[in-house]
């Protein structure tokens, strides 16, 4: 058996189990299948015996000579901090059984420090340590934890409780006895806890970046190392994620993400063996498998494939005709084209493989059970999952196949409201095409959640894009320069499986590209997510042809030129009512809490103006601080003009609501700088466009069309003719203007009035409120 073939034999090895063997030999041996080499190679290309690295790589020889290990780094391509690493683990030979734990949730929840398992006590224990293992490197917010502890409902000790059984947690990952590095440990975020470990140190983390890893190597110089690297991902699991946890955890949204990858994972890997002609290496583990997703086409293909190509043809039609009468019998459908060309392979293995030309990405079909069929007029024979494309005129070797793209960020946990508008979106999914628009724009105010709904609904309606999601933040509104429409093709050409060789050369070469990303996208459901976009010009390349994709567009612009030129669906999101602001906070600060003290909730919602950013912040202060909103209220209340600066989360500058305005207001010109300053000097809620005018001292047209500017950044608000400022904003304005230039401002306006009878008498109507009166007090 090959070097790699029997790394696959032991599928209990993780991470931590180096400290069973030292950790210079596991390292060494992972960083040799990284370079895609084997014993023999590696050995002599470092000038020493096999039988040395062999030792090395068993523990044999647990403190390798220093010249050694310089000799194998320079064959293996390491960097300087890993070559680093490995001689500093050299000198201090291997760890104890007292070592820093490792946590396995790929199967049944495993503690271990080194090789000694460390026994889990009760379910509450068992079910926390779960979760942070899963949310690692991310933070578990108080409300999943309060979720997944009592599914049924939390009693009213329950915050108590909750730190109890992190402290209970910490000492289960504390060291025992002597140590050289940090142990894991739980620490406290401001909106929960997060596991603070390095990723190797939990099994998901380490089988994540093996993947990632292979996922980066596209050429097919690369098929040894890649084939390597997904054969060690693939060593981690022992099971379905926390096998052995409540129904309530193994259904959490990062268990079954982490499951999707184990799929994604097997099925580039079995791609891949086929490409090596190692089928046989990957029967075992696709059989497995097919258990767990038995109704997963593309993981029957491959058995299928793999079964065949190793000789096995009875086998391989034996799956064949399980799967397909499973589907009869549960779903009423027919095998689809990927299953079919599979099957038809088998019944003519002399027939040539058919090959796809660079432009064309191979298609993988969902499982069954989760997608509709959308079965095509293509023969069967074209949907060959292991197709390989054609070679570049060059004689470059051709790349692996590639996933679909699966780009969507996380989604908001705490997600309220926004019925309507998913309604809006959900016509993107319409099952009448003539009704089916194709690009939707969400629009905003600057901390609205514009990103928050199209995430949410990305995520909900991904079943209904089989080939695909792609996400890119364009970056329009925020600190970094605003991406150009060639770099964000390349980058989606890219995840489309596009070789290199057929990159169009940036710059110039952006038509070329957006010719090749819509030649791509013929024929494919597949969903486009623009966020934070600039403006209309941005978009448009970005824009495929293919009527069965789907695009949503965020921005702070009302972006209508893509209104009135690509017909799109413009949704425009408001601030939250008060119920929905109140159940935004519950689902952060805790229901329970927000229900205790409902009149306070009511009053911190309207003292963040119903900004749902504002309330994400104030919930997370609460949590972290441990105040009663009452409290937290009289606070805020306190800070009149100043509260933006209590609503912020320190350290961190994107959670800051003064931020969110200030990259808008940075975008304007001066002049509709200037009037967005001046607004903030209302004392009423709106004003017209006369009001306006003599405010800034111009003409009713100038005012009228820095009033159009504004509102079409969304920092202003238009009502029926007349112009306002959203409560948090205007305190935003009135941080930005000195003393004289809002003294001059109403000294103007009150000039005006009392120049002009007919301006004088109908004040309310142009300013609601006494503007004059108040004007006058004030100079």
């Amino acid at each position: 058996m090959s070097d790699t073939a029997s790394a696959t034999a032991d599928p209990q090895v993780g991470p931590g189990d180096e400290d069973e063997r030292g950790t210079v030999g596991p390292r060494v041996q992972s960083f040799r299948r990284r370079a895609g080499l084997s014993q023999e190679a590696a050995a002599s290309r470092a000038g020493i015996s096999t039988r040395a690295l062999r030792d090395i790589e068993r523990g044999r020889a647990r403190r390798p000579r220093a010249h050694t290990l310089r000799s194998l780094a320079g064959t293996l391509g390491l960097s300087d901090d890993e070559l680093a690493g490995l001689l500093a683990d050299a000198r201090t030979g291997p760890p104890r059984d007292t070592g820093r734990p490792s946590l396995l949730i790929l199967g049944p929840l495993v503690l271990r420090r080194g090789r000694t398992p460390v026994p889990v006590a009760g379910p509450m224990l068992r079910r926390l340590l779960g979760l942070l293992a899963l949310k690692h490197p991310e933070p578990a917010t108080q409300q999943e934890i309060t979720d997944i502890l009592w599914p049924s409902g939390p009693p009213r000790s329950h915050p108590s409780l909750i730190h109890t059984y992190v402290t209970q947690t910490r000492r289960l990952l504390g060291p025992c006895g002597p140590r050289s590095a940090r142990p894991p440990t739980v620490v406290r975020t401001p909106t929960g806890y997060r596991l603070e470990a390095s990723r190797n140190r939990v099994d998901l983390g380490h089988f994540d970046e093996l993947l990632a890893r292979a996922e980066r190597l596209h050429d097919a110089s690369d098929l040894e190392a890649r084939y390597a690297s997904l054969t060690e991902a693939l060593r981690c699991w022992r099971g379905p994620v926390l096998a052995d946890a409540d129904p309530v955890l193994r259904r959490h949204p990062a268990a079954v993400a982490a499951d999707e990858r184990r799929v994604r994972a097997a099925l580039l890997h079995a791609d891949t063996a086929l490409l090596l002609r190692r089928s046989g290496e990957a029967v075992p583990l696709l059989a497995d498998l097919v258990n767990t997703e038995p109704l997963h086409e593309g993981l029957h293909a491959r058995l299928i494939l793999a079964l065949a190509d190793s000789g096995e043809q009875a086998a391989a039609l034996q799956v064949f005709t399980r799967l397909r009468d499973r589907l009869d019998e549960e779903l009423g459908i027919e095998p689809g084209t990927e299953i079919r060309a599979a099957h038809l392979r088998v019944l003519r293995p002399r027939q040539p493989v058919p090959r796809r030309t660079a432009l064309q990405a191979p298609a993988h079909r969902e499982p069954a059970h989760r997608t509709e069929s959308h079965p095509t007029e293509t023969h069967p024979t074209e949907s060959h999952p292991t197709e390989i494309r054609r070679a570049p005129a060059d004689g470059t070797a051709p790349a692996g196949p590639t996933p679909p793209p699966a780009q969507l960020p996380l989604g908001a946990r705490s997600f309220v409201g926004r019925r309507p508008q998913m309604r809006v979106l959900d016509t993107l999914v319409a099952s009448d095409p003539a009704r089916r628009p194709h690009i939707a724009v969400v629009v905003g105010a600057p901390g609205v959640g514009k990103t928050a709904l199209a995430t949410h609904w990305a995520h909900a309606r991904r079943d209904h894009f089989p080939d695909g999601q792609l996400y890119v933040d364009l970056r329009g509104h925020s600190r970094p320069p605003a991406l150009r429409p060639g770099d964000v093709l390349t980058q989606f050409l890219r995840a489309l499986g596009a070789p290199p060789h057929v990159l169009p050369a940036h710059p110039p070469g952006e038509d070329e590209a957006a010719a090749l990303y819509r030649t791509l996208l013929a024929d494919k459901r597949l969903l486009i997510v623009l966020d934070n976009a600039r403006d209309a010009e941005q978009v448009r390349p970005l824009l495929p042809g293919a009527r069965g994709c789907a695009v949503v567009v965020t921005s702070r612009s009302r972006l209508a030129g893509l209104v009135s030129s690509d017909g799109a669906r413009r949704i425009a999101l408001d601030l939250l009512d008060p119920d929905e602001g109140r159940r935004l906070l519950g689902s952060i600060a805790g229901s329970c809490n927000v229900a205790a003290e409902e009149a306070a909730a009511r009053r911190l919602v309207e003292l963040c103006g119903g900004l749902p950013l504002a309330i994400r912040i104030a919930g997370a202060n609460l949590v972290a601080r441990n105040a009663n909103i009452a409290a937290h209220c009289a606070e805020l209340a306190g800070a009149g003009d100043g509260i933006l600066d209590r609503l912020r989360i320190e350290g961190d500058r994107r959670s800051a609501v003064r931020s969110a305005f200030e990259l808008s207001y940075r975008t304007l010109p001066d002049e509709a700088r200037r009037m967005f300053r001046l607004l903030g000097q209302l004392p009423g809620p709106d004003l017209t466009v006369d009001a306006a005018a003599a405010l800034a001292g111009t003409t009713p047209a100038a005012s009228a069309a820095l009033l159009a500017r504004l509102a079409d950044a969304h920092l202003v608000r238009e009502r029926a003719g007349r112009f306002g400022l959203d409560v948090l904003l205007r305190s935003y304005a009135r941080e930005l203007i000195d003393t004289d230039e809002a003294h001059t401002a109403r000294r103007r306006l009150m000039l005006s009035r009392a120049q002009d009878p007919a301006r004088r008498d109908s004040g309310q109507a142009n300013c609601s409120g006494s503007y004059a009166s108040s004007a006058g007090s004030r100079a």
